[in-house]
C-alpha cells in the first residue's frame, strides 16, 4: 500500500512540476492545494530537497521550486526516498534484501518466484512513469495544467 508520505510527495512534485516555470511556492500553498497537513509536508519538501529534486528559497518571493525537468523524475525515486523497499516481502527486494526467516530454501520458494516477478512487473511501471506523465494524465482527466495562485 502506498504510504501518505510517498502519496503526499508524489502530489507535491506534481504541484511544483505544473508551477515550473513560476516563482517558488510557499509550503502554505502547497499544503492548501494538495490538502497536506502543513508540517508533515515541511519534512517531505526537505527529504525531497536532500535527494535534489527541489530547491528552495528563502526570504521574500521564497518557497520550493522544482530542481529537475518533471520528465526526469521517476515514482522508483520518490517511492524509494520515502518509503524505502518497493518489494512487497524482503527476500526479493533489490536494495534491501534480508532473508525470510521461515523460508528454508529461496530457490524453490514459491512465494517468493511469486513476488519476484510482482517486483519486476511494479518496478518496469515505475521506473517509466514520471511527474510529467502523471502531469500529463491529470490533464487528460480534466484537470488544469496551470496553478492557480489566487
Amino acid at each position: 500500500m502506498l504510504s501518505k508520505k510517498t502519496k503526499y510527495a508524489i502530489k507535491a512534485l506534481i504541484v511544483l512540476g505544473k508551477n515550473k516555470d513560476n516563482p517558488p511556492m510557499q509550503i502554505a500553498q502547497i499544503a492548501e492545494l494538495e490538502k497536506i497537513p502543513k508540517k508533515f509536508l515541511e519534512v517531505i519538501l526537505l527529504e525531497l530537497r536532500k535527494a535534489g529534486f527541489l530547491y528552495s528559497k528563502k526570504g521574500a518571493g521564497g518557497g520550493y521550486a522544482i530542481n529537475k525537468d518533471p520528465k526526469d523524475i521517476f515514482l522508483v525515486s520518490i517511492l524509494r526516498i520515502t518509503d524505502g523497499p518497493i518489494a512487497m516481502v524482503p527476500c526479493v527486494s533489490l536494495n534491501f534484501y534480508h532473508r525470510c526467516e521461515e523460508c528454508h530454501n529461496e530457490s524453490t520458494c514459491g512465494i517468493r518466484s511469486m513476488f519476484m516477478d510482482i517486483r519486476d512487473a511494479t518496478l518496469k511501471i515505475l521506473s517509466e512513469t514520471s511527474i510529467a506523465d502523471l502531469i500529463t494524465k491529470e490533464v487528460s482527466l480534466g484537470d488544469s495544467a496551470l496553478i492557480d495562485l489566487n
